[in-house]
Formats: structure tokens, sequence, C-alpha cells
């Protein structure tokens, strides 16, 4: 889901910068298909001996083209994914790193306004702390892609990227690896991104996000900064909500304030309420008897890193964690559905005239958004969380 979403996203802004014609160069024989990327490389500044580098010795990687077909989909809820993934031992190793890294870290909010906890829990959930990177040739597996028709005009242009990489001396093409669809380094990053916001971090004159955690924590903080954070401000804080909460104007799109939310009776579990003026969400990922969020401006750069609730609300909690939060109080919530009854729950609401997108099981926000209206008619709280009483109620 984290490739996906991310490559959804970088495929948004190239579409509106890459030509028709480039999009169709793809397929075909490999060799004419290398000689038209190296053209095009050496057009746009590269020089030969970079372009002829980086791709000789590229073939097609059958496991790339597998793995691109038959993506899995995230159908954990918030309480599985969220206790597996931000562990004790996660938690222990990360305010380890952040000590370890005081001074990168520190820079990083200096220089790029985001505070160490949400450098390190993104570094923790990529890979954990460097640990996981990929064992796919990153050459290989954005040659498989570029020349594969389905998406070439993202492939392509992070191809390009990787020879600009090579010809800065910052990825040697032959021996590196990363994830299936040409991430790269600690953060999980893609070409593209990584030459417009790489950072030497450790000052050797190179930026190499997979072995220098320095370079990998100021260039992960540098595209976040250019995400969107706003320095100084929270993204996620832990609340109690009251029984007579007006439920269908939870979740995101709200137009209330954090301050409107306070006089509705919402406390923040740590009592900080600074941040009253600032736009903001309830977020209930689990309904209204489960654990319970109030998100800030700061929580959509979560969503531009990464399209799914659970990990994003997962991956914001984490950083809470890592400056200090307690731990969220779990609540009880309702039993939700299995995949067959979610995907028959969407298959009613789409039926009703809801855009649920693809009938897949998953809990998105489009299915949350059709709950909410169907709770809200069927005078029910609409708190977006799907019960075994909602399906039958239906």
């Amino acid at each position: 889901m984290k490739t996906a979403s991310r490559l959804a996203l970088a495929l948004t802004a190239l579409l509106a910068t890459t030509s028709f014609a480039t999009a169709q160069q793809c397929g075909g024989d490999l060799g004419a298909f290398l000689d038209g990327v190296k053209a095009e490389a050496i057009a746009a500044g590269a020089s030969p001996e970079a372009a002829n580098a980086a791709l000789a010795g590229a073939q097609i990687d059958q496991k790339v083209l597998s793995r691109d077909r038959s993506q899995g989909v995230f159908k954990q809820t918030f309480l599985e994914f969220s206790q597996r993934t931000v562990s004790q031992s996660r938690l222990d190793i990360g305010r380890q790193k952040i000590k370890q890294y005081a001074e990168v870290f520190g820079r990083a909010e200096q220089e790029y306004g985001v505070p160490a906890g949400v450098v390190a829990a993104f570094w923790a959930m990529e890979t954990d702390f460097g640990a996981v990177q990929g064992d796919f040739n990153t050459r290989n597996a954005l040659v498989t892609l570029a020349h594969d028709c389905r998406r070439p005009e993202l492939f392509r242009p992070q191809l390009l990227n990787l020879i600009t990489m090579v010809q800065h001396g910052d990825l040697d093409p032959a021996s590196n690896t990363g994830a299936w669809a040409g991430e790269i380094g600690q953060v999980q990053m893609l070409p593209k991104d990584i030459v417009a916001f790489g950072v030497d971090g450790d000052g050797d004159g190179h930026v190499n996000v997979k072995k220098s955690s320095p370079d990998a924590i100021l260039t992960a903080a540098k595209f976040i900064e250019h995400l969107g954070f706003r320095r100084g401000e929270p993204w996620i804080q832990e609340v109690v909500v009251p029984d007579n909460l007006p439920w269908e104007k939870t979740g995101f799109g709200s137009s209330m304030t954090a301050g409107d939310w306070f006089a509705l009776g919402v406390k923040p579990r740590d009592g900080n309420t600074a941040f009253g003026a600032l736009p903001a969400s309830i977020v209930l990922p689990q309904g209204r008897k489960g654990p319970a969020f109030i998100t800030y401006p700061n929580f959509n750069i979560y969503l531009e890193w990464n399209q799914s609730f659970i990990y994003t609300t997962s991956a914001a909690y984490f950083a809470t964690r890592l400056m200090g939060a307690e731990p969220y109080q779990k609540g009880n919530p309702e039993p939700g559905l299995a995949d067959t009854e979610m995907k028959a729950l969407q298959t009613k609401l789409q039926a009703m005239g809801h855009d649920v997108g693809k009938i897949d099981g998953i809990l998105g926000s489009g299915t949350r958004i059709a709950i909410q209206k169907e709770q809200q008619r069927l005078g029910m709280p609409a708190d977006g969380w799907a019960t075994p009483a909602l399906l039958a109620a239906l």
C-alpha cells in the first residue's frame, strides 16, 4: 500500500509535466528502449559516460512485474496495525537513534522545522531504521517499470533521475538495491525526490540515503518540509470524546477549529489546548468507542507520504510517542466486519449511489464517508465505523 500511494501522488505531479510523446516511449526491444532513455538523459544534461554506466547490463526483472501486478491490499484495523508497528522495541530503538544522532536531528528541526519524532517514525516504519531496505536491483526495477507500458509516465522520469544520481557519484547502478518499485534508502524515497531534496548530512560530498543515516535523516526532513509541514505546530493528539459528540461532523474535511471541538467537550489527554485556533478534525479509526484523535494541518503531510488511513494515523501516533506522548487508550470498539462482509457492505453502498471506489474490502475514506451518511439517515451514531449492525440495517 505504501508504494501504490506514493507512486500515485508522484504520477499526479508528473502528468502535468510529462509530454504525451514521452509517455509512449515504452515496450518493444529493450536495447532500443535503453538507447532512447540514454538520448533523453543526455539531452537533459547527463554525460554520455554517466548514461552508459547507469544502464550498462540493465535487464528486465520479472519479479518486479509480478510484484507490480499483485500488490496486496491493506485490511488490518488501526489497533492491529499500530500495536504491531509501534512496538516497545521500536520505541526504544527510535529514542536511542534520536539520542545517537541528536546533532543531525537538531539540524533537521532548525533548518526544516521538522521534529525528530516525525522523521524517526518514518525511518522506523519504512525500513526498521535502515535494517530492511529491499533487495531488488534499483536500476533493473526502474528499467522494468519504465519499459512496461502500464505506468511509463511515472517510471521513466525516475530512471532519468537515477542516471543523475550515477553522474553525481551517489549510486552504483550494478549493486544498489531497494524496494521493487524503485524506492531507495533508509526512508524509502524515489530517485526524483532524492535528486530534488537530497542533503549531504555527513559532509562526504555525496547524498547516500542508503548507507548514511545523516543523509537519510536530513533528506527526509527537507522532503517533509516540501510536503507542507508547518514549523512549531502539532500533527495529531489523542483525545477523549464525550458520548453526545455530533459524530456526523467527525472525519477529515471538517471546517471546525480545535477550539470548536474543545467547546463540544473534546479533551486532549495531555491537557494541551494551546492550538485551539488551528483547523482540526476528529478521527475515529475504529469508531466512537475506540481510540480518538484530533488532527491538525500538519497531518496532511502524512496523507501526502502515504494515503492509507491506517498507516498514516499509526505513523503520526508513533511520532508523538517518540516525542513523549503516553500510549493511547484502546477503548472497547464495536466488532468490525470480516472481508466478505465489508465487500457486501461496499456493494450495498455503491448500489445506493455512494462512491466507495473499488469493492476491495478496505475501509477507506470513500467508504467511511458513505457509512457516515447512511448511519445519519438511519439514526445511528455517524462515526464512520463499519459494524454488523449497520450491514444488517441496510
